[in-house]
């Protein structure tokens, strides 16, 4: 069985539950779930309103990064999401999930999935702040 579970990039709102599931793996002694949520400022400033949009071949890239991660630890299952669109304050904008045989390979595995997802991955944040300006946030920096 492929032990990559579940891979999106979606417009509609993201499913710790269904994330959950597909990792869970009997032969899993630890799972880690990583949950990245829309914050109300960044850099100290107020966000008002969140976007993110993504390139056509972000799923590809969520994919490579996904094998990359499976084939450097012993994982058992593996999943990421990652929404797209407008979101809201407390929306949930990414979910990985790496179960593995034990607690700190799931750790790491999990640490390796979202920063290399966040950093290769084209998708990109557009932030508007409270004081009218707007930042571009783009993953591959």
């Amino acid at each position: 069985m492929d032990v990559i579970r579940l891979l999106g990039i979606r417009d509609t709102p993201l499913s710790v539950d269904e994330v959950t599931a597909a990792v869970a793996d009997h032969a899993a002694g630890g799972t880690t779930l990583f949950v990245g949520t829309v914050r109300e400022q960044d850099h100290g400033k107020p966000v008002t309103k969140l976007s993110y949009s993504a390139h056509p071949s972000a799923e590809q890239e969520l994919r490579s990064v996904a094998e990359k991660v499976a084939s450097d630890f012993p994982v058992t299952a593996l999943a990421a999401v990652h929404r797209v669109g407008d979101l809201a304050l407390g929306d949930t904008a990414v979910i990985v999930a790496v179960a593995c045989a034990h607690r700190d390979e799931a750790f790491k595995a999990a640490r390796r999935l979202i920063d290399d997802l966040k950093s290769q991955v084209p998708i990109w944040k557009h932030q508007e702040f409270a004081d009218g300006s707007t930042e571009w946030v783009g993953a591959c920096e």
